[in-house]
């Protein structure tokens, strides 16, 4: 069995605007996001989100949300963990996480 590539970050600062808004626009990325609002940095593995999508989708909801600067993974052993990029968005995109929040009307 192979070791698994570190996953690639984007920085906040260096992603369109539009690239977020896309990223957030799905509502399985959006309930993950909102997950992970609750949780302590790292604390959460990329199986343990309440999403109806398999592991291959789930896979590819997280790289666009790296893609989009939003998340941050690492790996512990064998789990990837995740955290928000809190500080870095919200210089990069001012009260985004307070939208974010937001639940529907």
């Amino acid at each position: 069995m192979g070791h698994r590539a570190a996953p690639r970050h984007n920085r906040p600062e260096d992603v369109p605007v539009e690239t977020v808004f896309a990223a957030l626009a799905d509502p399985v990325r959006l309930s993950i996001v909102r997950q992970l609002a609750g949780s302590e940095d790292w604390s959460r593995s990329c199986g343990s989100f309440d999403v109806a999508v398999g592991k291959a989708g789930l896979s590819h909801h997280f790289t666009v949300l790296r893609e989009a600067g939003l998340v941050e993974q690492r790996d512990e052993g064998a789990r990837r963990v995740n955290r928000l990029r809190r500080a870095e968005v919200d210089a990069a995109f001012p009260g985004l996480w307070s939208l974010v929040g937001r639940s529907q009307a």
